[in-house]
C-alpha cells in the first residue's frame, strides 16, 4: 500500500499538523515504506507459532524491597502550592 501527498495532507489535517509540500512528499514516501513492511509481515504464515509475552525466557533479577532514601514528605509539602491533610491539592481538570 502506498500513500500519496493528498492522503498525507488529509491525515495531517485530522491530526492538526501543518506540513509543507516537501514534508508531505517525504512523509508519503516514509509512510508508504512502513505500510509496505506491515504488508510483508502480515503475509507471513504464523499459524503454528505460539504467542509469547517476551522473547527471552530468563527471569528478571529482583532487588530487595528496602528503603534507600529518607522520608522528606514535610520538606516537599512545605514548598507545595496547596496541601491538605498530608495530600497535594491540584486544580480540577475534569468537569
Amino acid at each position: 500500500m502506498s500513500l500519496d501527498t493528498t492522503q498525507v495532507r488529509k491525515i495531517a489535517h485530522l491530526a492538526r499538523l501543518r506540513i509543507s509540500a516537501e514534508e508531505a512528499q517525504a512523509y508519503a514516501d516514509s509512510l508508504s515504506r512502513i505500510l509496505g513492511l506491515i504488508e510483508q509481515m502480515n503475509a507471513v504464515d504464523t499459524s503454528g507459532v505460539e504467542p509469547m509475552a517476551h522473547p527471552s525466557e530468563s527471569a528478571l533479577r529482583l532487588r530487595p524491597d528496602e528503603v534507600t532514601e529518607p522520608n522528606q514528605r514535610e520538606k516537599f509539602q512545605a514548598i507545595a502550592p496547596a496541601v491538605e491533610a498530608g495530600l497535594y491539592l491540584v486544580p480540577k481538570v475534569i468537569e
